[in-house]
């Protein structure tokens, strides 16, 4: 199973990220800006992503935990078999945070293509969340 890990340091405090990272419906205006172009709700527990390259993804939300600051989530469809994720938010103290974004996926094959996709999220999150 292929496992990526990515971090980055934001210029945001931590209560403000976690605010726009737990709003699970609002994630194209909120948290990741251009790198999702819509986002729908879908039941009590899931949402539908449309990614920037024409992508669609329904993403099951597994975990949600504000005293953790953590979300998990699970994709499914595509060409994908397994997809597991979640985003953490960590505290770095005088208004800067720690943003760490972990995925398991299968097959192994797609892992370049899904790393890719991450980095152009974190990119996409880091200018969000500094410019709000």
């Amino acid at each position: 199973m292929a496992s990526i890990r990515r971090e980055m340091n934001v210029e945001a405090d931590a209560t403000q990220i976690w605010d726009a990272v737990r709003d699970v419906g609002a994630l194209h205006q909120r948290l990741v800006k251009g790198f999702v172009v819509d986002c729908r709700l879908d039941g009590d527990d899931a949402r539908i992503v449309k990614f920037a390259n024409g992508m669609e993804a329904r993403e099951l939300i597994v975990d949600l935990d504000d005293a953790e600051r953590r979300i998990v989530w699970s994709a499914t469809g595509g060409r994908l078999t397994h997809h597991n994720a979640s985003l953490q938010v960590f505290d770095e103290g005088g208004g800067r945070s720690r943003v760490v974004w972990l995925a398991d996926l299968l097959p192994n094959a797609l892992a370049p293509a899904i790393a890719g996709m991450i980095d152009d999220g974190m990119r996409a999150m880091k200018a969000t969340l500094e410019a709000a």
